[in-house]
């Protein structure tokens, strides 16, 4: 689990860190115009040029991609309604001091495609940390681009990103590289669907298949999940688990944080931040699936 919390949020990659991101936040586009002046002295001086932008690098739509649920007061609590990525929906009602609603939430999903497992990730700045303005290497259908690995994942570390509605998903050629025709399955058999509240709901065909909830690999969780938070913040993962059991949950955060996991109406509640907030995460949330 602590090398989940890694994928997107610090970078590095390794055997059990299937993707590492370097957020890229600063655009460069600044050009130098120079002045062009006739040596005849009738002349009038040459129009100043008008500089070319370039598109990829000076206009990036990068909309966010967390999804902010309404939430309702109750008592001295919120509550919000979510729904998983399996389509499972749920009631979360916490202390309002957590603000889930503002942390806002994002997808996780494991995934098997031709036998090999890989994770479909949320990047929480958006599809800008896969593209960085660029051009992608190819696209392999309507919603599905192959885009070069961030510097520093390592050698063979292309990404898919895939897009569903408002929502970006990225998956890592990490531990191996795929191959064309494994991306060319999992492009064409992996599809997304945004509900009526916001939420994205995945499925998949053919040679794709979707983790269930309870599923493990080296005894992590990789069923259908919701991340609140991420980046340097505080982090929760909500993670249906039937027969849910906290010390499977156990993650390990390199940040040094304390990081605390609980079992509530076997959905998985796992905390990284502060104390205050792992406290009042494990204390005081309440799920009630539907």
């Amino acid at each position: 689990m602590g090398d989940q919390f890694d994928v997107i949020e610090s970078g590095t990659s390794g055997q059990r860190r299937w993707a590492g991101i370097a957020v890229l936040v600063v655009l460069l586009a600044v050009p130098v115009i120079g002045i062009l002046v006739s040596r005849e002295p009738q002349a009038l001086p040459a129009p100043r040029p008008t500089p070319t932008p370039l598109p990829s690098l000076t206009t990036v739509a990068n909309p966010p991609n967390v999804l902010h649920a309404k939430a309702k007061g109750k008592g001295g609590d919120e509550v919000i309604e979510v729904v998983f990525p399996n389509g499972a929906r749920a009631e979360v009602r916490y202390p309002a001091a957590l603000a889930l609603d503002e942390l806002g939430a994002r997808p996780f999903q494991g995934m098997w495609v031709g036998g090999e497992y890989r994770i479909l990730v949320a990047p929480y700045a958006g599809e800008f940390e896969i593209t960085r303005g660029g051009q992608p290497i190819r696209s392999l259908t309507p919603n599905v681009t192959l885009w070069s690995g961030v510097p520093g994942s390592g050698p063979n570390r292309q990404v898919l990103l895939f897009a569903f509605g408002r929502w970006r998903l990225a998956m890592y050629d990490q531990p191996g590289e795929l191959t064309f025709e494994q991306r060319l399955a999992v492009a064409e058999g992996l599809r997304g669907k945004v509900v009526g509240d916001g939420y994205l709901v995945l499925s998949a065909k053919g040679g794709a298949r979707l983790a269930a909830p309870g599923e493990t690999v080296q005894g992590i969780p990789v069923g259908p999940q919701l991340w609140f938070g991420g980046g340097a913040g505080e982090v929760l993962l909500l993670i249906p688990t039937p027969h849910c059991r906290p010390a499977a949950l156990m993650p390990a955060d390199r940040r040094g944080r304390p990081t605390k996991a609980v079992c509530r109406g076997g959905v998985g509640v796992v905390a990284s931040g502060p104390d205050r907030f792992v406290k009042q995460a494990l204390q005081g949330i309440r799920i009630t699936l539907k």
